[in-house]
């Protein structure tokens, strides 16, 4: 059997990428989540927390002896250096985990939800890119919903990612996500049916 169309999902916080994929695993597409293996490739036992604490001391866990993420990223925040080598020890174990998970689908294809995917320069690891799209004062407005964040403090959110230019420069799909439930299932019911049309036919070649 082929293997499976990849279809990077990505788009700016607070755009609907959750309920974008949760729409597709609704169609029964595979949905990878790399928020969730991020979260546990540094489990207690696993090799990349060993590394994390070897790198940063014992500071960054937990009495439990799990990661102590609010730590580690005060460490990381405002040190570029530390910055990359967290991402050095982190992103290859990521992507190992993430191209496991795509290989062992079996269906025509399969979704990757990347938050940072244009951030990481990860373009060329997708045969397709769908990018979630709304407005920047409905992104906005639903970030400060969401989290209860100030709007300084949303605004300082937004202006820490790629900018919406950037992401929609790389999309090969764009969903467009300012209005209701229903109209999100509709655009996501139109790209089922394009993605099962290339899966079915010659893979496009990857950027």
């Amino acid at each position: 059997m082929a293997a499976p169309l990849r279809i990077g999902l990505t788009g700016g916080i607070a755009s609907g990428k959750s309920a974008v994929a949760s729409a597709f695993a609704g169609l029964g597409v595979p949905i990878v989540d790399t928020d969730r293996i991020a979260r546990a490739v540094v489990e207690p036992g696993q090799p990349a927390l060993a590394a994390v604490e070897r790198e940063f001391g014992a500071e960054v866990l937990g009495p439990d002896g799990r990661l102590d993420r609010r730590r580690l990223r005060a460490l990381v925040f405002a040190d570029a250096g530390r910055r990359q080598r967290l991402e050095a020890i982190l992103h290859p174990q990521i992507r190992a985990a993430m191209t496991a998970a795509i290989e062992a689908a079996t269906a025509p294809y399969v979704v990757v939800a990347v938050p940072l995917l244009v951030e990481s320069g990860q373009r060329a690891a997708f045969d397709r890119v769908l990018v979630v799209d709304c407005p920047p004062e409905v992104q906005l407005a639903r970030l400060i919903a969401r989290d209860g964040a100030t709007v300084a403090g949303a605004r300082a959110i937004l202006a820490a990612q790629a900018g919406r230019d950037a992401r929609l420069a790389a999309a090969d799909d764009v969903l467009e996500n300012s209005g209701s439930l229903a109209d999100l299932d509709a655009a996501v019911q139109r790209l089922h049916r394009r993605y099962l049309a290339l899966a079915a036919g010659p893979r496009p070649e990857r950027r």
